[in-house]
């Protein structure tokens, strides 16, 4: 079962500095049919306006992850980290417990991310955050995880959860597959370009809820970058 999410169809909200849509209920949008996909809590499309961001605010018991599109983002929080995420880049963080964060668009450029929570497996651990540059070239043609809580993911960035979120880049006629295991639920969304899975066509930010399949092939139909969770059900 593939459901197509269009991207002029989710919820969302405009402000002076913030171009938002949600793929699942957040903040002023709830639809009680969207309130998660698995272990997927969040998934928001944020364009940020230059020299503006999210002010700081807490979390805890999440697992939050940045996916940079275009720009940068800059991240300080309570244990004292500071970095900066740039395009096709993560970061990761681990609320656990509870910290205060900010994220804020330093450029002179708009910023554009996703920004995706998934629910932890385990609770009561300290907070943590992480960041790593992934270079589109090395997963041209094929998915790599980004941040993953498996174990056989080393090179990810780790999350406290049973899921892990992908990344690839594909030219145009390109395909890529990826199996999914009895259960779980996976949910996608090209960053950009035109694709199609297992016979259903995604435009750039549409995105696909996943589940009874087993095998996932995926086809750019124009270049395209793709982003993909495979979550515990």
């Amino acid at each position: 079962m593939i459901e197509r999410r269009p991207f002029e169809q989710l919820g969302g909200d405009r402000l002076d500095w913030l171009d938002t849509r949600h793929h699942f209920s957040f903040a002023g949008y709830h639809d009680p049919q969207r309130m998660n996909w698995g272990a997927l809590r969040v998934w928001n499309d944020d364009t940020i306006a230059p020299s503006t961001g999210f002010a700081p605010h807490p979390h805890a018991d999440m697992e939050i992850i940045t996916y940079v599109r275009e720009g940068a983002i800059t991240h300080e929080d309570s244990l004292g980290n500071r970095g900066r995420t740039e395009a096709g880049d993560v970061q990761v963080m681990s609320a656990g417990t509870g910290i205060r964060h900010s994220e804020f668009n330093r450029e002179a450029v708009p910023t554009t991310i996703f920004q995706i929570w998934i629910l932890p497996n385990r609770r009561g651990e300290s907070p943590a955050w992480g960041a790593k540059p992934f270079p589109k070239t090395d997963r041209s043609g094929r998915f790599i995880p980004l941040a993953s809580g498996m174990k056989d993911d080393a090179e990810a960035l780790p999350i406290r959860a049973d899921a892990r979120v992908l990344g690839a880049t594909l030219k145009a006629g390109d395909s890529v597959e990826y199996a999914l295991g009895a259960g779980r639920r996976a949910y996608l969304v090209p960053a950009r370009g035109k694709v199609e899975v297992n016979g259903v066509s995604l435009q750039a930010r549409d995105g696909a809820a996943i589940r009874d399949e087993t095998l996932l092939r995926l086809t750019a139909l124009e270049e395209a970058e793709v982003v993909l969770v495979d979550a515990a059900a």
